[in-house]
């Protein structure tokens, strides 16, 4: 239908757009990684794995790896406890107030990140909205400190922005699922929980694990969440990159660390793909 010229003159910008802001800067990364820095402080472009050899020999690395696989699982999962109840309901239950409510659950995502994660700080702090209704109603004797500038804190406040990102897959799968299907088991006689488990929720597995991924990708690499409420037990990996990205100067190392984040979640999004693939045509 098209000939081959136009093809590539509408195929061309994107990839050329792609090539020069995502496949280039990955490769400067790559390479980065294997370079060194002299004591003069400058970058020395002599190749060799000895980064890599740092980043697994030296245990801060691999416990802050850890630790964030582990915040970033618990956004996960409270995520979709939370995303999958309220798209069921807006879905199947809404009936002509849907559209408005769901308005009302993505207007979160209009708001600066910034502004959402400095709320919460306002509202975990000592002297915070939490605390002091706490110490109202006579509940605690003193602010809780616990609250704030820990991995509770980072959980809480990365769970509150990215439950929408959950949020929105798993209410289009829902959205999708032919109603005649429901409709069907119900004359059979199945009740609603085995209508659920057995036709809603194999259905909407796909747009699970699209949220699912969604959580725990976003924030196994956020930053800011962590360097505003975390404190010293909540930092993450991105933390250390940013850090050895500015004032530490230790750009090889820096991007080696990234480079390895940058696999796992490859891995992780290919693992998805195939996973969301079985169970499309399951």
């Amino acid at each position: 239908m098209f000939s081959r010229a136009y093809k590539l003159a509408v195929s061309l910008p994107p990839l050329l757009w792609v090539a020069t802001f995502l496949l280039a800067p990955y490769a400067l990364m790559f390479a980065y990684s294997f370079w060194s820095v002299s004591e003069a402080q400058t970058v020395v472009h002599s190749w060799s794995l000895a980064n890599y050899g740092n980043l697994l020999s030296r245990p801060l690395y691999h416990q802050t790896l850890l630790r964030s696989a582990w915040i970033a699982a618990r956004v996960t999962l409270l995520s979709v406890l939370l995303g999958y109840p309220l798209a069921y309901l807006l879905s199947f239950h809404a009936g002509a107030k849907k559209n408005v409510l769901y308005q009302l659950v993505i207007i979160p995502l209009w708001v600066s990140y910034l502004v959402r994660a400095y709320a919460w700080k306002t509202i975990l702090g000592t002297d915070g909205v939490l605390n002091t209704v706490l110490r109202y109603f006579h509940l605690t004797s003193h602010p809780l400190g616990f609250l704030l500038y820990s991995p509770f804190a980072v959980v809480l406040t990365l769970t509150h922005i990215y439950t929408p990102f959950t949020f929105l897959p798993i209410f289009a799968s829902l959205e999708h699922i032919p109603r005649n299907l429901v409709e069907a088991s119900n004359d059979l006689g199945a009740s609603r929980p085995q209508t659920f488990a057995r036709v809603i929720l194999p259905l909407s597995a796909p747009g699970v694990l699209a949220g699912a991924t969604f959580a725990f990708v976003l924030s196994f690499g956020d930053f800011l969440a962590p360097l505003l409420l975390g404190g010293p037990s909540g930092i993450m990996i991105s933390n250390i990159v940013v850090n050895l990205f500015g004032a530490s100067y230790q750009w090889p190392l820096g991007a080696a660390i990234s480079f390895c984040m940058l696999a796992l979640v490859v891995v992780l999004l290919w693992i998805s793909e195939r996973l969301e693939r079985k169970w499309a045509y399951s």
